[in-house]
């Protein structure tokens, strides 16, 4: 037995009204669910030895903090509970997301915290868009230019130009996170691009501007290291991250109006330039269905006046 039409058409009517009187939401749901993919997640080896549920408590109060925090502001520290049960936590997101996006993206970590590192003491879950970390006081530092992960890609783009390009980005980038160049406004996040390489940059919210620039100068470091001459890649230190890719036809920016550098652009309109595209494909779908539906219902009519006679 097949499904009701009516139904049906409901439905195509429905996604046809989304899209025309709430477009921006639409797309925002569609952007927001990468910023929520899984990078990488790290946990400590010890658990909480925690027979009162002292230790299960302050954390979930440590998450509940953090969570509601996220969306005012892209990022954040606090503690929870007092010695020898204290917690420390923070979340930090990428330096274009709004508040809203940023609540969206760190309000899905404290469930996939749970199910990925159970009780243990300290915990860091990376998202596309966001992380989140805590540990308990007392627990074991690390430098802040400590590797935590990378990712290479597999296409290659050899020769002079491409490496340039590359290390023209980079610098780029070290400078621009000390100065907010990226058009974020403030620093510890750059985006740009430097010919045809796009480059990304953040550092946590705490640290100092020149520890920053210092730390992504590691990270690139790394990159080059390790990823030779792939055409993207990307690297988490304990306190920064970067990510870059290589366009062979040139990044594909709709404006460039504050990154620095010969040919450079910003990232948000890398970003603004994909959520247009995902706009007007959702937009599409649905106005075909909505043809669809239209035809659908004028056949019917037809085949009631035919039936008359």
């Amino acid at each position: 037995m097949g499904l009701p039409r009516k139904p049906l058409s409901l439905l195509f009517v429905s996604l046809f009204s989304v899209t025309i009187f709430r477009g921006g939401s639409f797309t925002f749901f569609t952007i927001a669910a990468d910023d929520t993919n899984l990078v990488f997640k790290g946990c400590a080896n010890q658990k909480f030895q925690d027979p009162s549920g002292v230790y299960l408590q302050n954390l979930k109060n440590l998450m509940s903090t953090l969570v509601s925090q996220s969306s005012q502001k892209t990022f954040s520290t606090t503690s929870s509970g007092e010695d020898p049960y204290a917690i420390m936590g923070l979340y930090q997101c990428r330096g274009d997301l709004t508040p809203s996006q940023c609540y969206t993206c760190v309000s899905k970590i404290p469930e996939m915290s749970d199910k990925l590192c159970g009780l243990a003491v300290a915990a860091r879950v990376q998202l596309s868009g966001c992380y989140l970390r805590y540990e308990v006081v007392g627990f074991k530092q690390v430098p802040g230019t400590e590797f935590l992960y990378k990712v290479c890609g597999s296409s290659r783009a050899g020769g002079t130009d491409f490496e340039n390009s590359r290390d023209a980005a980079f610098n780029m980038t070290e400078n621009g996170v000390k100065s907010g160049g990226g058009g974020s406004g403030s620093s510890l996040f750059y985006t740009g691009n430097y010919q045809s390489v796009y480059v990304l940059g953040q550092c946590e919210g705490d640290l100092a501007a020149s520890d920053c620039g210092d730390c992504v100068k590691s990270a690139f470091e790394t990159a080059k290291d390790d990823c030779g001459d792939s055409v993207s890649g990307q690297v988490y230190l304990h306190k920064c991250y970067i990510s870059y890719s290589y366009y062979s036809n040139g990044v594909p920016t709709i404006s460039s109006p504050s990154a620095t550098g010969t040919g450079a652009g910003t990232g948000t309109g890398t970003r603004q330039h994909a959520q247009r595209t995902v706009a007007i494909a959702v937009g599409g779908v649905a106005a075909l269905g909505f043809i669809i539906v239209c035809l659908m219902f004028l056949k019917s009519v037809s085949k009631k006046r035919r039936s008359k006679y």
